[in-house]
């Protein structure tokens, strides 16, 4: 079954602020707009995501939601996975591999250098460094999620608007 992986890192954030946590660092202005252009690129580029998987990062969140306005998709489905927090590319391999059977395409917002490197597993190619909203989709023809360890796939779609 073909299924598509569209990988994308948060919008831009601010710089911490002293004594300010990592996980809490906000979109900017600019990082607000370059969210709602990914969410149009999206909408324009695909005709539906079956599913949202986001780091509970406020950066990833607030990213995840802009884009769900865009491309109509509930945020009360939006599933944050405290796994995808800064996560490398296994830990991000072992979140898709336990998606529903169902899902035929996934929306992950997370965080470099973690997605970069799961890109590049996920196509066996030495793809660019994924600046702030960048979306890199990727299809994979997987009977299960469980393949994804197994399969490589192929970039049908990426969107660099904000490099």
């Amino acid at each position: 079954m073909q299924r598509k992986i569209l990988i994308c890192r948060h919008a831009e954030t601010f710089e911490p602020y002293p004594f300010q946590s990592d996980f809490e660092r906000e979109l900017t202005p600019n990082g607000t707009k370059q969210a709602r252009a990914t969410g149009v690129w999206l909408r324009e580029n695909f005709n539906k995501i079956d599913y949202c998987l986001v780091s509970p990062a406020k950066r990833a969140q607030a990213t995840a939601r802009l884009i769900a306005d865009k491309i109509y998709f509930d945020t009360e489905n939006i599933t944050y996975e405290p796994d995808l927090y800064n996560a490398q590319e296994k830990q991000l391999l072992k979140c898709l591999s336990n998606l529903p059977q169902h899902v035929k395409s996934v929306l992950l917002v997370a965080h470099n250098p973690g997605i970069t490197r799961l890109a590049r597993e996920l196509t066996d190619r030495m793809v660019g460094y994924l600046e702030p909203a960048n979306v890199l989709a990727v299809e994979i023809d997987l009977q299960e999620w469980e393949d994804i360890y197994i399969t490589t796939g192929l970039v049908s779609a990426k969107n660099m608007l904000h490099a």
